[in-house]
């Protein structure tokens, strides 16, 4: 289901993305949530929730680099 902040986002998008990368996160998982709703929409078995995700943290290493403490920093 689509998240309304990103306090409800999952413990491990929040504990180790800043707040701006949790932003983008929020934004392209609610829009690819509203945007694969059916199964025809989705390529292979993934389910909606799944290709949410992984479509959020592709915006997100758009951006963001992940670094060798687990935590995300905005790439040069």
């Amino acid at each position: 289901m689509p998240y309304d902040s990103p306090r409800d986002l999952p413990d491990n998008v929040r504990n180790v993305l800043p707040a701006h990368a949790q932003d983008i996160y929020l934004s392209a998982y609610n829009n690819a949530w509203d945007t694969n709703a059916h199964p025809d929409d989705r390529r292979g078995d993934d389910s909606r929730e799944e290709v949410a995700h992984k479509v959020a943290w592709t915006a997100v290493k758009q951006r963001y680099s992940k670094q060798a403490d687990g935590r995300w920093r905005a790439s040069d």
